[in-house]
C-alpha cells in the first residue's frame, strides 16, 4: 500500500521558518515527480511547489524566493524549507506524487497533510 507521510508542521510566528518532511513508499521512488499543495479554510486546494524526477524544480509566485522544495532518493523523502513565513501561509500542505505521465491536476498518491499556522 502506497503511503505519503507528512511531518514537520506546526506554529511559528510570522518571518519564522519550518521544514516540511514527506515520507513516500512509492516504487521506484526516483521516478516519481512530486510535489507540496496547501488548502487554507475556505478555500481550494492549491500548488506550492514540484520537483521532478530528475530535479527540477517548480514554484507558485506566492512562495517563489521563500519556499525550496529537495527531494533526497536515497531516503525516499521530499522536503519543504519554508523561509519568511506570513500569516497568508497558514494551511493545511500535503505532499503529493505523480507518475511521469500524470498530471499535476490529479496526482496519483496524497498524503493526509499537516497543519502549518503562523501567527502574528
Amino acid at each position: 500500500q502506497v503511503q505519503l507521510v507528512e511531518s514537520g508542521g506546526g506554529l511559528v510566528q510570522a518571518g519564522g521558518s519550518l521544514r516540511l518532511s514527506c515520507a513516500a513508499s512509492v516504487r521506484p521512488f526516483s521516478s516519481y515527480a512530486m510535489g507540496w499543495f496547501r488548502q487554507a479554510p475556505a478555500k481550494e486546494r492549491e500548488l506550492v511547489a514540484t520537483i521532478s524526477a530528475g530535479g527540477n524544480t517548480v514554484y507558485t509566485d506566492f512562495v517563489k524566493g521563500r519556499f525550496t522544495i529537495s527531494r533526497d532518493n536515497a531516503k525516499n523523502m521530499v522536503y519543504l524549507q519554508m523561509n519568511s513565513l506570513k500569516l497568508e501561509d497558514t494551511a493545511v500542505y500535503y505532499c503529493a506524487a505523480r507518475k511521469w505521465t500524470g498530471t499535476w491536476s490529479s496526482p496519483d498518491y496524497w498524503g493526509q497533510g499537516t497543519q502549518v499556522t503562523v501567527s502574528s
